[in-house]
């Protein structure tokens, strides 16, 4: 459900009131009209664990490690900003509640641009093209989508893959789950026989050859980094990042770290 916009607020006021919601009182603006909830800070919430792309590592200085964390990592150092990360509900982000309470001032958790999540929060430009996969036990009988009628599929609540199973995945009984996590573990323990979920994470799966993907899917589809709704100063910062690391080979080196066929 979509809550109104009052247009009477100013972004002033609305930073007044998302610095207040987080208890905070030592927020900035950089010279590029860029908000943050925490002067001289870039704070970037994600949804923990979603490997490739974030998962935990207490030995790096953030205590994340992945490819969401590589790239704003290299913003953060780009704008000039100390980067603080912290582990939020895949959910809270993708409908804004997170941003615009000013819990974080960016999302990075290999969220699909849409419609419907850009009237809620702003969007930097695409930092990843993405497909949809289905991954089954090795050996399975499952060889397509065509094969989940009356299969118990997992999918990950709020995300582009539950929607492509909603409309694909004819007869499938549809489980959601709250994260990535969840769902794995459902598929070890024999409680769904398949997941329908972004190709990379699908893919990291199926490391020991218990797990195959035996089926992917072109959605067009790609991730952006999402910020609080009206904070154009901030996506101006990421957006030029973004093709400063594209330009001079830095996003190239980011990207084969993690995706590079051997």
């Amino acid at each position: 459900m979509h809550k109104p916009r009052i247009a009477a607020l100013t972004l002033t006021t609305l930073a007044a009131l998302a610095l207040g919601a987080c208890g905070s009182d030592d927020g900035g603006t950089t010279e590029s009209g860029a908000e943050l909830i925490k002067d001289g800070t870039l704070t970037v919430c994600s949804d923990v664990p979603y490997p490739p792309f974030e998962d935990f590592d207490e030995s790096t200085p953030t205590g994340f490690t992945g490819f969401d964390i590589d790239i704003v990592t290299e913003i953060a150092s780009r704008l000039e900003l100390e980067l603080v990360v912290q582990d939020s509900s895949f959910d809270a982000l993708q409908s804004g509640t997170a941003l615009n309470a000013g819990q974080c001032d960016m999302a990075a958790s290999a969220m699909t641009i849409t419609d419907d999540r850009k009237e809620n929060i702003d969007f930097s430009e695409g930092y990843y093209d993405s497909e949809q996969s289905l991954l089954v036990p090795s050996g399975s009988d499952i060889a397509a989508i065509g094969d989940l009628d009356g299969v118990k599929l997992g999918v990950q609540q709020g995300t582009t893959g539950k929607a492509y199973a909603e409309e694909n995945a004819s007869g499938a009984d549809i489980v959601s789950f709250p994260s990535d996590a969840e769902m794995f573990q459902a598929i070890k323990a024999g409680q769904v026989e398949a997941l329908l979920q972004d190709l990379p994470v699908n893919l990291d799966h199926t490391k020991n050859g218990d797990y195959e993907v035996v089926e992917t899917y072109a959605t067009d589809e790609q991730y952006g980094l999402a910020m609080k709704k009206g904070n154009t100063g901030l996506v101006d910062d990421v957006d030029g990042a973004l093709d400063d690391m594209r330009g001079d080979g830095t996003y190239d080196e980011i990207y084969n770290t993690y995706f590079a066929v051997n």
